[in-house]
């Protein structure tokens, strides 16, 4: 199990990225949460197993190709039964 955060650059607020992920997620076996920053940006973050996950951020940026600018991530503590993926206000 890992834990990953992404952070989506680009004209990533407005389009449904938040929405759209968490539809994404349902079909992965993954945990996280997804929002908004103040700055543009939309923050990510998924736990799974890693090939899944991998799975996971591969759909998203297949889907958003034309919005993503760039994708900054990195690796984190694993969230004990964080249990669902959500959208984060």
């Amino acid at each position: 199990m890992e834990r990953r955060r992404y952070l989506f650059h680009g004209r990533v607020q407005g389009v449904g990225f938040r929405a759209t992920t968490a539809s994404i997620a349902r079909r992965y076996k993954v945990e996280g949460s997804v929002r908004n920053l103040p700055d543009g940006t939309v923050e990510l973050f998924a736990q799974g197993e890693p090939a899944e996950l991998d799975r996971f951020l591969a759909e998203i940026t297949d889907q958003f190709s034309g919005y993503v600018d760039h994708i900054d991530a990195a690796t984190h503590p694993v969230v004990a039964n964080e249990g669902s993926f959500r959208i984060d206000y």
